[in-house]
C-alpha cells in the first residue's frame, strides 16, 4: 500500500477498532460505502449492522445499489423506512431541513443501536465540514459519530482508499438526497421529489452520470460538469424530451456547471 493511502486507511481502521459494535448509516455512496466496508472487514458482520434509510428523498436506483453492494460484500444489511415527510418542519424546507432529516434518521437508527449495544456512525469526511450541513450537528447531538472525520479523511482520501480496496464505488458520483434539489422555502413534497428523480434517471440513461436537476417550478435547471456541457447541447432534443416527460415544461442548462450544495448560496443572499 502506498504511503498516502496507507495513512488514512490505518487511521480509519484504528478509529473503528475503538468501538465494540456499530450501526452504519449506508446510502451506498462513496463515503458510506468505504465506512461500511472497512467496518465490516475490521469488526465482522456480527458486530456491524449496515442500514439504509428509505424515504421519498432516496432515489430508487440508489436504494437498489445499496442493496447490491451489501450482497456483493456480505454485509449484514437492513433497509428501514424513515418518516421525515410526516414532519411539517422538514416539508417547510427551511435552512434546517437537513437537521430534521437527520433527526428522522436517528429515530430509526438509535433504537437499533441501543438493542445491539452499538454506536451509530455516519460517512462524513473532513471536507463536508465546510458546507452548511445542520444535519451533522443534529446527528451528533443524538449520539452519532463520524469516524472518517476523527481519522482526518478528506474526500480525496476516501476515493483513494476505496480504489486501493478495489471498491466499485471509488469513482461513483456524489448523490445527495433528492430534497437538496429543491430551493429553500419551496415546500418539499413526494410529487416534487418524484419529478426530480424521474428527470435525473432519464438523463442518466442518456449517459449523464454526474448531474443534478434543480427544481424551479415548471423549470428544471440541469447541472453537469463543465466538460459535459457540449454533450448536453449536442443531445438537446433528447434532453428536453426527457425533462418534459418527467413533468417539467422547461429545461435549462446551468453554464456554471455542477456545484454540490450550490442552493446553500441562497442562505447568504437575502435577496
Amino acid at each position: 500500500m502506498d504511503a498516502p493511502t496507507a495513512g488514512p486507511l490505518t487511521r480509519l481502521r484504528s478509529q473503528l477498532a475503538t468501538h465494540d459494535r456499530l450501526v452504519v448509516a449506508f446510502s451506498g455512496g462513496v463515503d458510506s460505502a468505504l465506512l461500511a466496508r472497512v467496518a465490516h472487514d475490521e469488526l465482522g458482520a456480527d458486530r456491524v449492522h449496515v442500514v439504509t434509510a428509505v424515504s421519498p428523498s432516496l432515489a430508487a436506483d440508489e436504494r437498489d445499489d445499496a442493496a447490491a453492494l451489501a450482497d456483493e460484500w456480505g454485509l449484514r444489511w437492513s433497509a428501514v423506512e424513515t418518516s421525515e415527510m410526516e414532519d411539517a418542519a422538514y416539508r417547510a424546507n427551511d435552512a434546517d431541513r437537513c437537521a430534521h432529516c437527520k433527526d428522522a434518521l436517528m429515530d430509526v437508527l438509535a433504537p437499533l443501536a441501543e438493542a445491539e449495544g452499538a454506536t451509530v456512525v455516519l460517512g462524513v469526511n473532513v471536507d463536508d465540514l465546510g458546507d452548511h450541513r445542520p444535519g451533522q450537528a443534529a446527528a451528533a447531538a443524538r449520539g452519532a459519530r463520524f469516524p472518517m472525520v476523527d481519522a482526518g479523511l478528506t474526500k480525496d482520501d476516501v476515493r483513494a482508499a476505496s480504489r486501493h480496496l478495489g471498491l466499485r464505488t471509488a469513482d461513483k458520483p456524489a448523490a445527495a438526497c433528492l430534497a437538496s434539489r429543491i430551493p429553500y422555502g419551496t415546500q418539499v413534497s413526494v410529487a416534487l421529489l418524484s419529478a426530480v428523480e424521474r428527470a435525473e434517471a432519464a438523463l442518466r440513461r442518456l449517459g449523464f452520470d454526474d448531474l443534478r436537476v434543480r427544481h424551479h417550478g415548471d423549470t428544471a435547471r440541469i447541472e453537469v460538469p463543465l466538460d459535459r456541457l457540449p454533450d448536453v447541447v449536442a443531445h438537446r432534443a433528447a434532453v428536453v424530451d426527457a425533462v418534459r416527460a418527467s413533468g417539467y415544461r422547461y429545461a435549462t442548462l446551468d453554464l456554471e456547471g455542477l456545484r454540490s450544495g450550490n442552493l446553500n448560496a441562497a442562505l447568504d443572499d437575502p435577496a
